[in-house]
C-alpha cells in the first residue's frame, strides 16, 4: 500500500500558492486527515463554484473527489472531449489548497453508449436486458464498454496526471454490477476453462452428473440464468468467483492506463463493507489505498458495533495500514424505505469511531445536496438551506477537530484476536436447499464480535489459511467452506496455546461446494474433540440447554438454542452444555478440548447471546487477552452500554453510542487532544460524546 504523497490539512497562515499538502509523516495519507467528499461541479451553474470553494476553506476541506458522474459531461457524444470545464475546477480547488481525488467515471455511461452498442448494457437472470436511465448500467465483460472506459480513463490521466491539485485516483465507483447475458457467457466460459483446464475436471468439480448436468464442451455452460428449479451450488459459487474477478479486470485495465498515462499518484476504488457481489480478498492487493463507503442504519440498535466491524475489516485488508473512508452521510440517506437521519454529533461520532480503528481521512457523500436526480434527499455537507444550518456548522466542527488529531496519523491498532471470514464460503453458505435459512453467516460473524467490542478488544478480520501467528484467541463464527490449509492453521494456532472457538455449521464443504463426508466437522473432528452426524433446524420456540455444574465460569440463568443444533457426539471433549429436550436431547451443544494450554471450543448450535458471551469471554480470558484500558478481560464484566474503548497507537478514544452517561476508571491521568484539558482517571462521559486521550499535553 502506497501513501499518499502529499495529503493533509491546510497549515493556517500559508497562502494558496505556498500551501501544500504535506506527505512527510508516516501515514497513508500524509502528515493530517483528509476531510471532505465527493464534489460534482457539473450538476451546478460556474457562478457556484467560487461559492463551494470557499465553504470549503471555512470548513477545513482538504480533499474532495470530483468527476464520478461526469462522464455524459466531458463525452457527450463518441470521442468528444470536453475538459475545460474540469480545468477550471481543478485550477480553483488547488488555487485555495484542496487536493483532488480524480475519478475516471465510468460507472455510468452516457445514454448514447447503450443505444450504439447493445452489448455493453447488462442483463439480469431472467433474460432482461437493462437499460440506461439510471447508474451502473453496463456489462463487465462487454469488450465494447472496457475498450471506451479505457480510452476515457486515458485521455483523463494524459491531461491531469501532472496537474498539481490531483493526489489521488479513484476508478469506478462501488464496482458491484452483474450480467448473465451472452457477454458474461463468453467470459465465464474462458474463467472457467482456466481454473479447470479441461470439462471432465469442471464435470467431477461441480458433480454435474447429478440431475444429468454433465457438460460435453465449455461451450455448453451458462452463467446461472432462471431455471424450473434449484441451480447446481457448484455453478452459483464459481459464477460469483467470475463475477468479482471480472469486475477486477474492469479496475485493473482502467488502473494500469492511468499508470501507463503517466500518473504517478495513488490509484484506488470504493469498497462497500461486507458487500455480497465482490471478494475484497482478492481486491486488496489490487489498490494502492484501502477505501470504503459506510451508511449504517440509524434505526439499528447495533449501528456502532456492526460499523466497528466493518471498520476492523478494512484496516485488516490493509494488513492493518492506514485506509480512508471515502463515503458516509453526515445526515439521512435517500433509498431507504424509510430514512431516519443521523444526527450531526452522531455522525461526527462515526467520522471519529473510524479514525480509532486505523482511518486517516472522513469523507461523506457528498459536498453540496444535489438539487435534482435520485439523490435530492440524500444528505450533504452543504445542504439545500446553505451555510446557515446546524449541518454546516456541524462540517466546520469535525473539520476543525481533525486538524487537532493530527498525532494519530499512521499508528496501528494492534489486536491479538483474529475472526475468521471468507467471500466464497458467505456465497456458498447462502446457497438455496440447506437445513434452514435462517442461519446467517454475516448475522453470526455480528453476534461474534458484538461481544468483543462490548470488552474494548479489536479483531482482526482474518481470510480462512492465513497464518495465525501473533493471535491468541480466533473465532470462527462460521466458515461453511474449510479447507486442508485452513484447517492446519488453526490447528498450528492450538498447539502455541491460543484460543480457538468454533461456531455450528462450520467445515461443513469443499472449495466446490461438495459436502465433505464423515463425521463433522471432518477436517477439526481432532482439534475440536467433539464428531457430529446430523445438522438440524431447530422449532421456533427456543430449545432449553443445560450447563455443566462444573463450568467454572458457567453464566447464570436459564439458556437456550435457536435456529440450527447439530447431533454431536463427545470424542474427549469436555461438555459444558447439553440439549435439555427435543430430538437433541442429551447431546452436547457446547464443549472445550484443552491442548496443554491452547484449547479448541465448540458450538454445536445458535446459542443464546448471554451464553455465546461467556463462551467468548472465558476464551478470551483464559488467554489473558486486555482490553483498551489495559485491564484483562473477565467473564461477565462488560463495558457500560454504548461505551465504545479503542487505542490506536498513542491515543486512547472514548466513544459514548449510547444513551445513558458512561462511568469508568482510566489508566491513569491523561488529555483531550481535541480540547487538551486535564481528563482524570475517573471520568464520565455523556451520551453522544467522545475523547481522545493521549499522555501528555500537545500544543
Amino acid at each position: 500500500m502506497k501513501r499518499f504523497d502529499d495529503v493533509a490539512e491546510r497549515v493556517p497562515g500559508q497562502t494558496p500558492e505556498t500551501s501544500r499538502l504535506s506527505g512527510t509523516g508516516s501515514g497513508t495519507l500524509g502528515d493530517g486527515i483528509c476531510f471532505g467528499g465527493d464534489y460534482n461541479p457539473e450538476q451546478w451553474p460556474r457562478e457556484t463554484w467560487a461559492e463551494d470553494v470557499e465553504l470549503m476553506v471555512r470548513a477545513g476541506v482538504n480533499l474532495v473527489t470530483v468527476g464520478v458522474f461526469s462522464w455524459s459531461t466531458i463525452e457527450p457524444s463518441p470521442g468528444e472531449r470536453r475538459f475545460e470545464w474540469l480545468d477550471e475546477v481543478l485550477d480553483l480547488l488547488h488555487g485555495s489548497g484542496i487536493a483532488v481525488d480524480l475519478a475516471p467515471p465510468t460507472a455510468s455511461p452516457p445514454p448514447w453508449l447503450g443505444l450504439r452498442y447493445p452489448e455493453t448494457l447488462p442483463v439480469d437472470r431472467d433474460g432482461v436486458r437493462l437499460a440506461a436511465g439510471s447508474r451502473n448500467h453496463y456489462s463487465p465483460a462487454s469488450v465494447v464498454y472496457r475498450e471506451h472506459a479505457r480510452a476515457l480513463a486515458v485521455d483523463l490521466a494524459r491531461r491531469y496526471a501532472k496537474h498539481p491539485a490531483v493526489r489521488l485516483w479513484h476508478v469506478g465507483n462501488e464496482y458491484g454490477e452483474l450480467d448473465y447475458g451472452d457477454e458474461a457467457a463468453r467470459e465465464f466460459r474462458a474463467w472457467l476453462q482456466r481454473r479447470y483446464g479441461s470439462i471432465e475436471e469442471l464435470n467431477d468439480a461441480w458433480g454435474t452428473a447429478v440431475w444429468s448436468q454433465g457438460y460435453g464442451s465449455f461451450d455448453e455452460v451458462l452463467p446461472p440464468r432462471r431455471a424450473p428449479y434449484l441451480i447446481n451450488p457448484a455453478q452459483s459459487l464459481d459464477f460469483r468467483r467470475y463475477s468479482s474477478d471480472q469486475l477486477l479486470t474492469c479496475f485493473r485495465e482502467q488502473r494500469d492506463a492511468i499508470r501507463a498515462a503517466g500518473a504517478t499518484q495513488p490509484i484506488t476504488t470504493n469498497f462497500m463493507g461486507f458487500f455480497p457481489p465482490v471478494d475484497y480478498w482478492s481486491w486488496a492487493g489490487e489498490v494502492d489505498v484501502i477505501a470504503d463507503d459506510q451508511y449504517p442504519d440509524p434505526a439499528s440498535p447495533h449501528a456502532a458495533s456492526d460499523t466497528a466491524l466493518v471498520q476492523d475489516l478494512m484496516r485488516s485488508l490493509g494488513d492493518g495500514r492506514p485506509w480512508l473512508l471515502m463515503e458516509q452521510a453526515i445526515g439521512g440517506v435517500s433509498w431507504r424505505k424509510h430514512n431516519l437521519p443521523r444526527s450531526v454529533d452522531e455522525a461526527r461520532l462515526n467520522s471519529l469511531q473510524a479514525l480509532a480503528r486505523g482511518a486517516d481521512g472522513v469523507c461523506f457523500f457528498q459536498w453540496r445536496q444535489a438539487r435534482t436526480g435520485p439523490e435530492r434527499f440524500h444528505s450533504a455537507l452543504l445542504p439545500h438551506a446553505g451555510a446557515d444550518t446546524e449541518v454546516f456548522r456541524g462540517a466546520e466542527r469535525l473539520g476543525a477537530e481533525l486538524k487537532r488529531l493530527r498525532p494519530v496519523v499512521g499508528e496501528r491498532v494492534d489486536a491479538r484476536v483474529g475472526i475468521l471470514f471468507d467471500w466464497p464460503s458467505w456465497w456458498a453458505a447462502v446457497e438455496p436447499a440447506r437445513p434452514t435459512e435462517r442461519y446467517s453467516t454475516l448475522e453470526q460473524l455480528r453476534r461474534w464480535y458484538r461481544v468483543l467490542w462490548r470488552h474494548g478488544v479489536p479483531a482482526d478480520v482474518v481470510r480462512p489459511g492465513a497464518d495465525l501467528r501473533g493471535y491468541d484467541v480466533v473465532l470462527v463464527p462460521h466458515s461453511y467452506l474449510l479447507e486442508p490449509r485452513a484447517a492446519d492453521r488453526l490447528r498450528e494456532a492450538v498447539s502455541r496455546s491460543a484460543q480457538v472457538v468454533v461456531g455450528a455449521f462450520s467445515g461443513v464443504a469443499d472449495a466446490n461446494a461438495g459436502i465433505l463426508q464423515g463425521r463433522f466437522p471432518v477436517l477439526l473432528r481432532d482439534l475440536v474433540g467433539v464428531s457430529g452426524e446430523e445438522w438440524m433446524a431447530l422449532p421456533d420456540e427456543p430449545t432449553p440447554l443445560s450447563l455443566d455444574a462444573g463450568w467454572d465460569v458457567a453464566p447464570r440463568g436459564e439458556h437456550s438454542a435457536s435456529v440450527l443444533g447439530e447431533r454431536l457426539r463427545s470424542d474427549g471433549a469436555d461438555v459444558l452444555a447439553t440439549f435439555g429436550d427435543g430430538p437433541l436431547a442429551g447431546h452436547p451443544a457446547v464443549t472445550r478440548n484443552r491442548h496443554g494450554a491452547g484449547a479448541a471450543w465448540y458450538l454445536g448450535a445458535v446459542v443464546s447471546d448471554a451464553l455465546l458471551a461467556a463462551v467468548l469471554e472465558a476464551a478470551l480470558h483464559d488467554a489473558g487477552i486486555e482490553n483498551a484500558l489495559g485491564g484483562r478481560v473477565r467473564p461477565g464484566k462488560q463495558l457500560p452500554d454504548g461505551l465504545e474503548v479503542v487505542r490506536r497507537g498513542p491515543a486512547l478514544f472514548l466513544l459514548n453510542h449510547g444513551r445513558n452517561t458512561a462511568g469508568l476508571e482510566l489508566p491513569a491521568t491523561l488529555h483531550d487532544l481535541m480540547t487538551n484539558e486535564r481528563i482524570d482517571r475517573a471520568t464520565a462521559l455523556a451520551p453522544g460524546t467522545a475523547l481522545v486521550l493521549i499522555e501528555g499535553r500537545t500544543t
